[in-house]
């Protein structure tokens, strides 16, 4: 698959994905760094015009780097479920399709130390290209799993000893009220039609985040944020009591 960006590329070259890179003549010290670390590897390296980079980058915006990744590695639920290093925290992903809001939802599990991504095989953003650019690399350290069906994935994480929790507008739990020192999945739904009624049955409990304003929600990226650093906030609280 075609990557770009200083950040998605540098990370796919440290992970081992990248087999060939394109960089632009006039290359700046961030691409030479990225240079250095291919040639390290023994990566092709390919010099190409802007026209050219843009090309292969369909239009995206890739800074004077564009790389072919080898794709990333599939992970199940098991994995997710059990991480050796804690609690699960897992992200189930509800159709959503844009891949801007997938990768900053990728940037915000790494960030947080969470377990993983869940997303439904078919009817999904790639995770090249624009959702790796949002992800700022983060792609390639967060394991997903892919499935052909959500609410079936979340029956096999319950029956891995998961909590599920959807974020829903109209929850009278706030997600603050929810103990996520647990092994928790949160599980977010599409930007405007939310939840789809099956999945939202099958989640543990339903929980919303508070809106102050005159907007009824967040961006889908931006309260799973929210909900994944209370989740890290609790954790971190259960560790320094006495």
């Amino acid at each position: 698959m075609i990557i770009y960006g200083i950040n998605p590329v540098l990370e796919a070259v440290r992970a081992g994905q990248v087999d060939q890179l394109w960089v632009a003549n006039g290359r700046n010290e961030r691409v030479r760094a990225i240079v250095d670390e291919a040639r390290q590897r023994g990566i092709a390296i390919l010099t190409a015009d802007v026209d050219a980079l843009r090309q292969r980058a369909k239009g995206g915006l890739h800074q004077g780097v564009v790389a072919r990744s080898r794709g990333l590695p599939a992970a199940s639920l098991q994995e997710l479920a059990g991480p050796a290093s804690g609690p699960a925290l897992v992200v189930v992903l509800d159709g959503v399709e844009d891949p801007h809001n997938v990768g900053a939802i990728l940037r915000s599990i790494h960030a947080a130390g969470g377990s993983g991504l869940v997303r439904q095989t078919r009817h999904a953003a790639p995770l090249d290209g624009a959702a790796a650019k949002a992800s700022a690399g983060a792609v390639y350290h967060v394991p997903v799993a892919g499935v052909v069906n959500i609410a079936r994935a979340l029956e096999g994480l319950k029956e891995a000893g998961v909590w599920t929790v959807g974020l829903d507008a109209d929850a009278k739990t706030h997600y603050d009220e929810v103990d996520l020192t647990l092994p928790t999945a949160i599980v977010v739904g599409a930007e405007g039609s939310g939840l789809r009624r099956l999945v939202r049955e099958r989640c543990d409990l339903l929980a919303s985040i508070p809106m102050r304003g005159r907007l009824g929600s967040l961006n889908v990226s931006v309260a799973a944020a929210v909900v994944l650093f209370e989740a890290v906030r609790q954790r971190n609280r259960g560790r320094h009591e006495p």
